[in-house]
This record gives structure tokens, C-alpha cells and sequence, in this order.
């Protein structure tokens, strides 16, 4: 290839005067040249990097295989926006979004590549900072409820009150619990969690309030219950409503009185806690079918916090696919993006029954799967796509064919209307819309009523 013509002074200040970071290769990979926004990016000039491979200048994380470049050459089609990192000389890393197209003579022939870039850096810093104005803690969401509810945490937290958090399972109710015990004054102290649900009634009151030794056959020492662990800072019994009777009256007790007497001890210990407590269940009707006590009720209803299911936060579905790529990109040492548009408007239209931890499972499986930097349709799990696109009279056909954000949007207010029976103000309260925002988008999507 004759990279003269692009020392040239004119083809320069045109390359020059691009605001994304361009560089041209021949058929060897050695890199003709770089502009002046790509010598801004990369932290290397354009006379330093000429005639070097230019995986030894970008070490990006599709160096190793996966070159877009060399595919875009290799198939003589380009390969659009795929985001990744490259590594500086300095050794910081760099988020970009990348665009390879093959460079062909007048003859039509290959003679090279040529690749923009965009440094992601600032979209990257932006993103988390807006996700940081929605979160609390671990607790993510910008749906006004739970901004709301937000608001008062804070205040929650200093107190010493008892907390009810009501909710469906997945929504998160032990890390709202948590947060709430990493703003308070205890927070230097345990945060002790037991599912009540999930112990056998012969082992709930032993694993509360501990046993002594001899107190039955298999009891050869002494055992600590969790309201001993967890003196002085927080005791979170989840799915309270599942206990007995006879352990909600001991657990009555220990809240009201701060004692309680463990298997076989002849007198009565004590316990500073705080209590959180969290039901999948209506407690006010398990209250009336005798399922539960009053008492403890409203013993434990002083500070009540109810967590809506995530198909009535669907706004809350971009924020927390980014907070879950942040985390499995720690956990699995991966440097995932994004997803891409089309799954996102999957991620999007589902209603979630298993809710939070439901599209957390969906992200961590797509990252075991993701060999890229992008998660595509087909890292997503196939009973949920399948799910996904099945056409029912309520929703509208999702097909494979390429989709825009647009196209997404349209699809998700379509589907809200027809659930609602076209109502407007029912569509509004699902997706958290203004009455004028909804308008506006059914005139400019020209979505009909049925």
C-alpha cells in the first residue's frame, strides 16, 4: 500500500480536523498513520506509531483474536460501533467504541483497513454519575416511589424503630435491610440475616435463641442463637410471616423486652438489637385468619416500607443492568460493556415474576456465555427469549429482524396501552409517565386505539 498520499498535507488536515480518533493499516497491520484525535486518545503520536503493528500501539481487548479489523477486511463488509478497551502506554484503560471498514484501491482490491474511534471515557463517567443520583447503598431506582422513599431512609436508619418491609420475593428486600444498617449508627456491628422460611419449624426457635448444652440428646455444647450474634447491631428475619405461633409470642418478647431464654437455660438472657423484618405476605390478612398475632404486628409495623414489583419500575431496568455489569465484570475479570439495543428492548418488555433477582440471573448467565465486549440476543437464556417471543393478544409480534431504540420504545407504550384497555392515566401510573409525555409519544409513534 502506498502510504504517501496520506502523509500528504491536505489529506492530513481533513483527517486531522475529525473529531473521533481515526488510523489506516496496509495488508500488513502496520499502521500508516494516526489523526490528531487518536494520538489524544491513545497517548501515542502518529510518527511513533507508524510502521508498528498496531497491535503492539492500541493492546486493545480484542487483540488476542477477535480483531475487528481483520474481520471487517477478512468478510469486506465494515463492522459497526463495537465497544472495547484499549490499554495506554501509561497504562491506563480506555473505553471506546470502534468502527473497522476494508480500504480498497480504484480496482476495488483490499489494500488495508481503516478504524475510527470514540473515546467513551466521559459517556462512561456521566452514566455513573446519574446512576449515583438514583442509588442509595445497593438500593438502586429512580421510579418516584422509591425515590420517595429514598428520601427517608436516611431518617429510618438513625432511628432505633422496627422496620417492616413488605414486598414480592426478589425485590430486594435484604439489601434494602442492609442499607439501612450501613447508614445507621450500628453499622460497625453485625448485620445478622436469617430466612425463617427456609428452616424447619423444630429448628426455627434453636437457631434464634440458641440452645445449652444438655438442653436435648445432640446438644454437647452450648450454641448462641441469632439474637446473640447479632447484640448490638441487626437482626433481619425474612419471610417473618412464616413462623409458628409459639415462636412469634418468644419473638415478641425479645423484641419488646429485650430477652429471651435459650433451649434449656434457666434464665433469661438479654439482647440490644434492631430488628428489620420482611414478608412476601399480607400480614394484615394473615393477622385476620389467625395465621399471625396482632401483637407482633404491630410491633413490628412502626416503620412500614413497601417494594414494588419490577414491572411496575420498569425505568429501573437500565440503571440496574448497568450496576449488574459492574459487578460481574468484577466477579469474572470480563470487560463487558453493554448490551445491545435488541437485547435490551428484550430485557425491557418482560415482566419479570422472579423480578430483581430474576434479571440478575438472566446478566449472569449472559456473561458466562459473552465472549465479547457486547451482550447480543444470543447470550441471552433461550427459555427467556422463547418466553419473550410468544405472541399473545395483549402484546405485538417481536421478530429478529434489526430493531431501533425507537422501534423499542413504540413496542413497550403499544404493550402498556393494550394491557391498560387504552386507558391513559392506568398507562401513565404503569409506566411512571406524565399524561403530556404519553400523549407525545402516542402522536409520534401514531399508535392507534383498539
Amino acid at each position: 500500500m502506498n502510504c504517501e498520499i496520506l502523509t500528504s498535507s491536505v489529506y492530513k488536515n481533513i483527517i486531522d480536523s475529525i473529531a473521533d480518533g481515526v488510523f489506516v493499516v496496509d495488508s500488513q497491520w502496520n499502521i500508516c498513520m494516526l489523526n490528531k484525535a487518536a494520538e489524544k486518545i491513545i497517548g501515542i503520536t502518529s510518527d511513533q506509531a507508524r510502521g508498528k503493528l498496531c497491535s503492539s500501539i492500541f493492546h486493545s481487548s480484542i487483540c488476542d483474536g477477535q480483531c475487528a479489523l481483520k474481520q471487517s477486511i477478512e468478510s469486506g463488509t465494515p463492522v459497526v460501533n463495537k465497544a472495547i478497551y484499549i490499554i495506554r502506554p501509561d497504562g491506563e484503560t480506555v473505553p471506546i467504541s470502534i468502527t473497522a471498514s476494508p480500504l480498497r484501491n480504484e480496482e476495488g482490491k483490499v489494500i488495508g483497513g481503516v478504524e475510527t474511534f470514540r473515546d467513551l471515557t466521559e459517556i462512561n463517567l456521566l452514566r455513573e454519575q446519574l446512576q449515583s443520583k438514583y442509588k442509595i447503598g445497593d438500593f438502586i431506582s429512580k421510579s418516584s416511589n422509591m425515590q420517595r422513599m429514598f428520601s427517608i431512609i436516611p431518617d429510618i436508619s438513625q432511628s432505633i424503630s422496627t422496620v417492616l418491609i413488605s414486598g414480592e420475593s426478589g425485590t430486594g428486600k435484604e439489601v434494602l435491610a442492609r442499607t439501612i444498617h450501613e447508614l445507621s449508627q450500628r453499622k460497625d456491628e453485625p448485620f445478622i440475616a436469617v430466612n425463617c422460611g427456609a428452616l424447619p419449624d423444630f429448628l426455627v426457635e434453636s437457631e434464634l435463641f440458641g440452645y445449652k448444652k444438655g438442653a436435648f440428646t445432640d446438644a454437647k455444647k452450648d450454641k448462641p442463637g441469632k439474637f446473640t450474634i447479632a447484640d448490638g447491631g441487626t437482626l433481619f428475619l425474612d419471610e417473618i410471616g412464616e413462623l409458628s405461633l409459639p415462636v412469634q409470642v418468644k419473638v415478641l418478647r425479645a423484641v419488646q423486652e429485650k430477652t429471651y431464654d435459650p433451649l434449656g437455660s434457666e434464665k433469661s438472657e438479654k439482647s440490644d438489637i434492631r430488628l428489620i423484618a420482611a414478608t412476601n405476605k399480607d400480614l394484615k390478612e394473615e393477622v385476620k385468619n389467625g395465621n399471625f398475632r396482632e401483637d407482633l404486628y404491630y410491633r413490628l409495623n412502626v416503620v412500614n416500607l413497601q417494594l414494588p414489583p419490577l414491572r411496575k419500575r420498569k425505568e429501573d431496568i437500565p440503571l440496574l443492568i448497568n450496576h449488574f455489569i459492574k459487578k460481574f465484570n468484577t466477579i469474572n475479570k470480563k470487560q463487558i460493556i453493554d448490551f445491545s439495543d435488541q437485547a435490551i428492548y428484550h430485557l425491557m418488555n418482560h415482566d419479570y415474576p422472579g423480578n430483581i433477582r430474576e434479571l440478575e440471573n438472566i446478566i449472569e448467565y449472559a456473561f458466562i456465555v459473552c465472549k465479547e465486549n457486547y451482550i447480543q440476543i444470543e447470550h441471552l437464556p433461550v427459555d427467556f427469549i422463547g418466553e419473550i417471543s410468544k405472541t399473545s393478544s395483549n402484546d405485538i409480534t417481536i421478530n429478529s429482524a434489526p430493531m431501533t431504540i425507537d422501534d423499542g420504545l413504540k413496542a413497550i407504550i403499544t404493550n402498556a396501552l393494550k394491557r391498560n384497555k387504552f386507558k391513559r392515566m392506568a398507562t401513565c401510573r404503569e409506566l411512571n409517565i406524565s399524561k403530556d409525555r404519553l400523549r407525545r409519544l402516542i402522536q409520534k409513534f401514531e399508535i392507534q386505539d383498539e
